[in-house]
Order: C-alpha cells, then sequence, then structure tokens
C-alpha cells in the first residue's frame, strides 16, 4: 500500500491526517501539533470498547449518548485533535455536521491502550484531555488488567485519579449511576 507524498506544513496536517487514516486504515491523531498513529481497535481491544458500551448504555440518563471514535477538539493549536476509543456525549451530537466535538460537551473520555504500546505507564495524553477541560477520563490497560480514572481537570492536570485492577470496583462520577464490572474485560495474551 502506498500512501501519497504529502508535506506537514502549517495549516494542513488534518489533510494530510485524513489522506493516511484513507490510504492505512490507521487511526491518526494530531496532538501539539505532530501527527499521532495507532492501530484501529479489533480483537480484544474492540471487545473491551464493547462491553464497556453495553455496561453504560444502560445506566446513562436520557440524553446522553456512547459514541465510538468520536474526535475531540484540543486548546492551543486549532489543528490539534484526539480521538478517543469511547465518549459519552449528548444525544444531539448525532445530528451535529460539526466533525470536532467541543471538550465541554464529553461526559467521560475512555482510551484503551493497544498491545503494541511501548511505554510501561501510558499518562502523556491525560494533559491534552485535562487541558482541553474533559470532565472525565478512563484509561484502561488490557496489558497488565489495569485501570486508572482521571477527574477534575485544572491547569492541565487532573486533580483526581484514582487506579485499580481488572475486578476491583469502578465508581464513574455522575451521571453514572453504577459500578462498572471490570472483571468482564479482556486482557491481552502474551
Amino acid at each position: 500500500m502506498t500512501v501519497p507524498a504529502l508535506s506537514p506544513r502549517p495549516g494542513n496536517l488534518r489533510e494530510v491526517a485524513e489522506e493516511i487514516e484513507r490510504a492505512t486504515g490507521l487511526r491518526v491523531e494530531i496532538l501539539g501539533g505532530k501527527l499521532v498513529m495507532s492501530p484501529t481497535s479489533r480483537g480484544k481491544h474492540a471487545g473491551t470498547v464493547k462491553r464497556l458500551i453495553r455496561q453504560l448504555s444502560s445506566q446513562l440518563p436520557e440524553g446522553l449518548d456512547a459514541y465510538e471514535m468520536s474526535s475531540i477538539a484540543l486548546p492551543g493549536d486549532p489543528e490539534d485533535y484526539c480521538t478517543p476509543d469511547l465518549v459519552v456525549l449528548p444525544i444531539e451530537c448525532k445530528e451535529d455536521d460539526e466533525w470536532l466535538v467541543d471538550p465541554g460537551d464529553v461526559e467521560l473520555a475512555v482510551e484503551v491502550i493497544s498491545k503494541s504500546e511501548k511505554a510501561k505507564d501510558v499518562s502523556a495524553k491525560n494533559g491534552w484531555y485535562a487541558a482541553a477541560g474533559v470532565r472525565t477520563l478512563l484509561v484502561l490497560d488490557p496489558r497488565g488488567g489495569d485501570w486508572a480514572l482521571f477527574t477534575h481537570p485544572r491547569d492541565g492536570e487532573y486533580q483526581g485519579r484514582l487506579r485499580g485492577k481488572y475486578g476491583d470496583e469502578l465508581l464513574l462520577p455522575a451521571p453514572f449511576t453504577q459500578p462498572v464490572d471490570t472483571a468482564c474485560l479482556p486482557v491481552y495474551g502474551d
């Protein structure tokens, strides 16, 4: 597969990102003016997202819904955006023509760490979500069966941090009303 030669320059990074996604099927984000690519979810990664959607959908109040792969605008550079694996948004977002979601509309963003992720403790993206004002970020790590919940963003950092293992009780803040069953989430094999 050949990717067309595109020159990333200010003002066309999104065009480059979209072309890479079309040509390769990779998920592309722009963080701090840099293209960040990752494989699209499948297998246990996608299964984690599906299991979480089923759990969250049953407890969401009217007016909210769970969406896969909706991109969130980030502050600082108008081209920056991130695309969590799952995001809980007002239901009217599905009728919106805007490409990027306003971070103030996000009730919950969920990142599922890929098996190929090199970092031992993935937290670099957390600052982007906090700076954007995303109220709640849940990071699920099937590499070791760990989760981390980040809440109360202020000054580019989450003030509330709670970590646990799959099987530990995970209570999300309002509007969520029931614990998330993490024991049913798959763990990557060797």
